[in-house]
């Protein structure tokens, strides 16, 4: 197994301005991140919890790339991001009841689910599960519905570092990356920085939570009171 360790490339990067109060602009960003991506770029994205780096998960190349950048372990899975909540199915399977994903996402969570056969097999090639992200952020949906296939999403961070919440965070990263979507400093810093609530609800009927995350005690609260699903 190898650990891949940071490239740093000597090239300026592509930074964008992403202003979604205005709309024209916001569109001309996301076109052009779609371009990047489906050319086998890998990108910095704002996201509701902390910067992120994007791939079209279906590119093996270009999710090699972003696990070099970050210097990941191969072993170390990475999520898929869709643009809505019925993407689900067609990329993991599904065995809880749909009204449960309605309610958890979109939002700052993690669903864990068996891999679909439609997924790259050299995506995660160790584990046969997916995590599946909806994040509520507008742009990053936008992005994901518009790419034409999942998008690859990790913290946008050195791996084992702490994750960002404004681009000078990661701007060590900035060489290796094809284009940086600058989305300011987000929002609600403590409670962001804690990144996505990760459940594991590849077994019917319960769940596991893996990471607590930004989200954990909403998640916890709809998953056993609400859907009377058991922790395992």
């Amino acid at each position: 197994m190898k650990n891949h360790l940071p490239r740093t490339l000597s090239k300026m990067t592509e930074i964008l301005a992403l202003n979604l109060a205005n709309p024209d602009s916001a569109q001309m960003v996301t076109q052009r991140a779609i371009q990047v991506l489906q050319s086998g770029g890998v990108i910095a994205v704002p996201t509701d919890t902390v910067y992120g780096l994007a791939a079209m998960s279906q590119n093996t190349a270009a999710i090699t790339k972003m696990y070099d950048i970050k210097g990941r372990h191969d072993e170390k899975p990475v999520a898929i991001c869709v643009g809505h909540v019925a993407d689900i199915p067609r990329w993991g399977k599904v065995s809880v009841p749909e009204g449960l994903l309605h309610s958890l996402l979109p939002g700052a969570v993690t669903v864990v689910l068996e891999r679909e056969k439609s997924l790259n097999h050299l995506l995660n090639p160790t584990t046969s599960l997916v995590g599946v992200r909806v994040p509520d952020h507008d742009f990053i949906r936008q992005l994901a519905s518009g790419a034409g296939s999942p998008l690859a999403l990790t913290s946008a961070n050195p791996s084992s570092a702490k994750s960002t919440l404004a681009i000078e965070e990661f701007k060590s990263l900035w060489p290796s990356l094809d284009l940086i979507i600058d989305g300011g400093v987000l929002s609600d810093p403590e409670a962001s920085r804690a990144c996505s609530t990760v459940v594991d609800l590849s077994c019917e009927g319960q769940y596991s939570i893996i990471r607590p995350g930004s989200a954990y005690s909403r998640t916890v609260d709809i998953l056993k009171n609400k859907y009377k699903l058991t922790e395992r």
